[in-house]
């Protein structure tokens, strides 16, 4: 892996690869959402952890990369596989129970749980003033998008808070990585423990939530699927990681804010999900939060 002193400022492929990753993270919460009818919401994350998991040892092997070696990251490795799995309960269990373009916003919040939980954890990662402001805006932006779920007709409190909540597991799944032993290997290998004990984990979820699993194998259910684990879990992350490995990594998560703006864009143009002057209000400040958080 490239030494930090040789990464790059973003040019032009950076930026193009980077719109589009957002894009496909933010796209994916609707993606879920139409295939649904034919999978029920766990059992989809559940599926795409073991295409995933799957992919990930092929590309391991095609690339030669170390994975069985003694490295003391075993149960980091584990505890981290049973954080990323209960953060994708959370957010495909909320689905169930509020919008796709709410959920994107809600679960982005995790840059900012992220920065907080460095900032007290990690030694050499305090927040500045102006990273204060990002935290602050973005909790406003969450308590504007709140209240507009209270004051709703058909209350979306319960997916929202699901989405809180996964956010939570996202931020401290990256502060476990960053403090444990796990910062020190290789990312492919870090995201092979977190998709194989998901793998593990997801379906045993599914199946004690009592969902009804694969209902019929359509068209659109293998295309749903496809998309989370092939193309999302499997190419854009390893994308994701190309890039860290060759440009500079606080520029790169600027681009975060990027997801949700991406996500509340495709729920309301793809599933009609209505888009009120509050929560767009909502979801600027998270937005802008994100992107101070982010600036050094």
């Amino acid at each position: 892996m490239a030494d930090m002193r040789e990464r790059q400022p973003l040019d032009g492929v950076a930026f193009a690869v980077m719109l589009l990753c957002t894009a496909l993270w933010g796209f994916q919460q609707v993606v879920i959402k139409l295939t649904a009818a034919d999978i029920s919401y766990v059992m989809q994350a559940g599926i795409r952890s073991i295409v995933a998991t799957l992919l990930v040892l092929l590309w391991i092997s095609f690339r030669k990369i170390p994975l069985w070696e003694k490295d003391d990251t075993l149960w980091p490795g584990i505890a981290a596989g049973l954080l990323f799995g209960g953060e994708f309960v959370f957010i495909y269990a909320g689905l169930e129970h509020t919008a796709a373009s709410r959920m994107v916003v809600f679960i982005y919040l995790a840059p900012v749980f992220t920065a907080l939980g460095l900032h007290w954890w990690v030694p050499g990662e305090r927040l500045l003033r102006r990273q204060w402001l990002g935290v602050a805006l973005s909790f406003c932006g969450i308590v504007l998008a709140f209240s507009e779920g209270f004051a709703s007709g058909e209350s979306s409190v319960l997916g929202d808070s699901f989405g809180i909540i996964a956010a939570g597991l996202w931020a401290a799944t990256t502060v476990l990585i960053r403090g444990t032993k796990l910062a020190r290997v290789s990312a492919t290998k870090t995201l092979f423990y977190q998709l194989a004990v998901s793998a593990l984990m997801l379906p045993l979820a599914s199946l004690a939530m009592g969902e009804k699993g694969v209902v019929a194998v359509t068209p659109l259910a293998l295309a749903g699927m496809a998309y989370q684990a092939v193309i999302v879990a499997f190419a854009s992350y390893l994308a994701w990681f190309w890039l860290l490995t060759r440009y500079l990594a606080a520029r790169l998560a600027v681009f975060s804010f990027l997801s949700p703006l991406f996500g509340v864009l495709a729920g309301v143009l793809v599933l009609d999900e209505p888009l009120t002057p509050r929560f767009a209000a909502a979801a600027l400040l998270v937005g802008g939060g994100i992107v101070l958080v982010n600036r050094r």
